[in-house]
């Protein structure tokens, strides 16, 4: 029986640390739930409501369990958005409050505000699915580049009478291993002997920006699904 304990304290002294302390990986809001769109992630300005009429408020999406009901005549930040309901951070009837209302209880200075929210649901779930997939598209803005393929290899950023416009370049590397033949002085026999190894381009794709948004793609190594891929570009709110 020492001998056991004895061995179970050794391997505990010789795992990693990080093997010792490891616990699950926590998912990401979206990923736990990829309908939902968290605003914060997508938008740089918040985006403001106004409740015309008191609602009930709910723990879920889906309208299950009910928290309360959120006071009329007060504006309050959009925090999160599915395509049939929003969650908000406000006054209740009795105090603060904080989870999914119905549409029907806001209003804005946009007229096509209920549309719009909508074209942004739509296009954030379609950018999701590309950032996973780790493909740009034309209509992505820089930040969603960054997501979906990381720090550019090389920049360039120029500024003209018309605005803003940049070169983002990405260049895949591969690994490719160099061989000899060499003969056994011994035996005589004849092999391959691994030389060096040296990275080599596979591929390299250039994306170009003006004024905030992608504008063309340029890859020379084709991807999986071919042809260049087209999002609608970031939808603009007159709040």
């Amino acid at each position: 029986m020492k001998t056991a304990l004895v061995s179970a304290l050794l391997l505990a002294l010789f795992l990693p640390v990080s093997a010792q302390t490891r616990r699950p990986e926590r998912k990401s809001l979206i990923d736990r739930d990829p309908d939902v769109i968290h605003l914060a992630e997508h938008v740089k300005t918040p985006i403001e409501l106004r409740v015309i009429k008191e609602a009930t408020v709910f723990s879920d999406k889906n309208g299950k369990n009910k928290l309360g009901a959120l006071a009329a005549d007060q504006v309050v930040v959009l925090e999160a958005m599915t395509e049939r309901a929003y969650k908000v951070r406000g006054k209740g009837t009795k105090h603060g409050i904080s989870g999914w209302v119905g549409p029907h209880a806001f209003a804005s200075k946009d007229p096509n505000f209920v549309e719009n929210l909508k074209k942004l649901h739509a296009r954030q779930i379609e950018v999701q699915a590309l950032i996973d997939e780790k493909q740009v598209a034309i209509g992505m803005t820089p930040e969603e580049v960054d997501k979906a393929r990381g720090t550019p290899t090389k920049t360039q950023v120029k500024q003209t009478e018309k605005g803003q416009t940049g070169r983002w370049e990405y260049i895949d590397y591969e690994q490719v291993s160099h061989y000899t033949t060499v003969r056994d002085p011994i035996s005589g026999q004849i092999y391959r002997q691994l030389s060096h190894v040296t990275q080599e381009e596979r591929g390299k794709t250039v994306v170009e920006f003006e004024n905030g948004v992608v504008t063309a793609l340029e890859e020379s190594e084709q991807r999986e699904g071919g042809g260049v891929k087209i999002v609608v570009p970031p939808v603009v709110f007159a709040w």
